[in-house]
C-alpha cells in the first residue's frame, strides 16, 4: 500500500496545460472531491474545510471574476501576460474552491481556551491537507490540477455570486481538467539540506 500511495504522490503534479476533457463523469468528480474532503483529517475532528466546485459556465465566470478584479490593480502594459494566464486557468474543465468555516475555529477557541491560538493555524493545516487529499484524488483518475490563491482579491465577489456564507474564508482553489501537456521534470533539493535522522 506505501508504494502505491508514493506512486500516486509522484503522479501528482501541477498540471498548467488543462483542457475540458474530463476521463471520468462530472458527477464521479463531484463525488471525488466530496469523499476526498471527507476522509481528510483535521484537528479535533472539527471538519472545518468547506469547498465549492464549479463546472462549465461557473468555471469560467468565475475566472472572469478574477481577471475584472485584477484588472483593477496590474498595470494595462502588463495586463495581457496576466489576461493570458488566466485564459489557461478558463479552459480546465472546473475548479475547486476551499474555504475554512471561522465559526467552528471560532466555537473551538471558545470550547477550549487552552488553544485558543492555535486553532487558527490548525484550520490552515486541514486546508492544506484538504487540497492535498483532492489533488491526489484527482490524480488518481488521471486528472490533471494546479492550486492558485487570488484571496482575498476575489472574496467579496465570490460571496456575492454563490451565496457563500460570510464565515466561510476562501484559501485557495484549483483547477482540475484533462491533461494537454505534462509537468516538466521535478527538481529536489539535497536531502541533507533538508532532512534531519535522529537514532
Amino acid at each position: 500500500m506505501s508504494d502505491n500511495f508514493l506512486a500516486l504522490a509522484k503522479q501528482r503534479r501541477t498540471i498548467y496545460a488543462l483542457g475540458k476533457d474530463l476521463p471520468v463523469t462530472e458527477e464521479v468528480v463531484i463525488e471525488t472531491i466530496k469523499e476526498a474532503i471527507r476522509q481528510a483529517p483535521s484537528a479535533f475532528n472539527s471538519q472545518s474545510s468547506r469547498a465549492l466546485i464549479l463546472l462549465g459556465k461557473e468555471h469560467v465566470k468565475f475566472w472572469e471574476l478574477t481577471r475584472e478584479q485584477l484588472r483593477k490593480i496590474v498595470p494595462q502594459e502588463s495586463f495581457k501576460a496576466t489576461s493570458d494566464k488566466l485564459d489557461g486557468f478558463a479552459a480546465a474543465a472546473g475548479s475547486v474552491l476551499f474555504f475554512e468555516d471561522q465559526e467552528v475555529v471560532k466555537g473551538l477557541q471558545e470550547q477550549f481556551a487552552a488553544y485558543a491560538d492555535n486553532f487558527p493555524v490548525w484550520s490552515e493545516h486541514s486546508t492544506g491537507i484538504a487540497q492535498y487529499a483532492v489533488w491526489l484524488a484527482l490524480a488518481e483518475k488521471g486528472i490533471g490540477a494546479n492550486l492558485q490563491h487570488y484571496n482575498p482579491l476575489v472574496d467579496a465577489d465570490v460571496q456575492r455570486s454563490w451565496d457563500i456564507p460570510a464565515n466561510w474564508k476562501l484559501r485557495g482553489h484549483m483547477n482540475f481538467g484533462s491533461i494537454v501537456a505534462p509537468a516538466g521534470e521535478k527538481a529536489f533539493m539535497d536531502d541533507d539540506k533538508r532532512f534531519v535522522v535522529a537514532r
